[in-house]
């Protein structure tokens, strides 16, 4: 006998309890910020990463007995780089939870609207002219700027009317992102400075490396906004889930609604991409995974899928870190060798489904 399906905003089926599914991520997420610590080229023993961690905060209660150099290379290097993980990867996942809602597409992702694009462009031309107006910050603030002003022209583009709809806006994005890509290209192309596609293409593949303290405030600022914001406006992505017409009948002004999420989710990729690079399926993956254990209810899914985001980013750094050891893989390529193969899949799951539901 087939299994009944849940509506979209609906519990649905929980092989575990939403309680103990946080509880899970919630003891994952600090045991991985340790093991992204600990791991590396050096070995350091995870009690001597939290004696570095609680000796650098003023809250060591014993004398130093570790190295000056481990306390380098934990406090310093390692520890922002964990840190920017597991935001970015929190923050992806919940923009993407919130996308999938929004254009009501299990496929959507938060580089759906041509953001990502744009940060790329303002980081390459960065690179490319060796521009250094805010310092070591250049690179960051031209993507962030790059992203934001491709926010404003998809949404200049996709009105119509006094109206965006999430067809007519994710179109424009599309484009959009097509002739960003397109003049990026160019620059590569046009470029008396060969020596920096090396750079851009590291970028643009996404990293994590390099990070500083003094450049965290940011991405965790984005970070809080956008789960704040999104966590207030749960039960409005609960009633599009329904469809626009019942979102409507229980008081929901959907297009005005729309606008406002598109804008915040834009502005928090747009941080994010800034600080990491454009890395992929982040916010494609973990939103279909958690929904598995905590159903479709975004009150349960937003913190969920924050925390899940997290713990998979970090574990991502790590392996792009040691399976090809001393060489670095960029942490965008793994997430695109897991996502890849996870969109297909989606891809297929749809297209079963809509043939055994047949025509009409």
């Amino acid at each position: 006998m087939p299994r009944a399906r849940t509506a979209p905003g609906a519990a649905g089926p929980r092989r575990w309890g939403h309680p103990v599914t946080l509880g899970v991520l919630g003891l994952l997420l600090p045991l991985s910020l340790t093991a992204g610590m600990a791991i590396g080229s050096v070995h350091v023993p995870p009690g001597e990463v939290w004696g570095i961690v609680t000796h650098a905060l003023g809250a060591g209660w014993s004398e130093p007995t570790w190295s000056r150099a481990h306390e380098t290379i934990v406090w310093e290097v390692r520890a922002p780089r964990v840190l920017l993980g597991a935001m970015t990867g929190a923050g992806l996942a919940v923009v993407g939870t919130a996308m999938q809602a929004l254009v009501r597409n299990p496929l959507a992702e938060p580089y759906l609207l041509g953001v990502s694009s744009g940060a790329s462009l303002g980081a390459v031309t960065v690179i490319v002219y060796g521009l250094s107006v805010f310092g070591t910050a250049s690179l960051s603030a031209a993507a962030f700027a790059g992203a934001l002003l491709t926010l404003l022209v998809v949404y200049t583009t996709a009105r119509a009317g006094g109206r965006i709809t999430p067809v007519r806006l994710v179109l424009s994005g599309v484009a959009v992102a097509a002739v960003l890509t397109a003049v990026m290209d160019l620059l590569l192309l046009t470029s008396d400075r060969g020596n920096e596609a090396r750079a851009v293409l590291a970028w643009t593949l996404g990293g994590l490396g390099g990070v500083r303290w003094d450049t965290l405030w940011l991405p965790g600022a984005a970070l809080l906004l956008g789960i704040g914001v999104l966590l207030i406006q749960a039960r409005s992505l609960n009633l599009l889930l329904a469809g626009e017409e019942s979102a409507a009948t229980m008081g929901l002004d959907v297009a005005r609604f729309r606008l406002r999420m598109f804008v915040l989710l834009s502005l928090v990729t747009g941080v994010l991409v800034a600080a990491a690079g454009p890395i992929g399926f982040v916010g494609l993956i973990l939103p279909h995974i958690v929904r598995l254990f905590v159903g479709g209810d975004h009150r349960r899914v937003l913190p969920a899928a924050a925390l899940g985001g997290a713990v998979f980013l970090v574990w991502a750094d790590i392996a792009a870190r040691t399976v090809a050891a001393p060489t670095e893989i960029p942490v965008g390529v793994l997430t695109a060798l897991c996502g890849g193969p996870f969109f297909l899949w989606l891809m297929y799951r749809d297209a079963r489904r809509d043939d055994r539901r047949g025509p009409g």
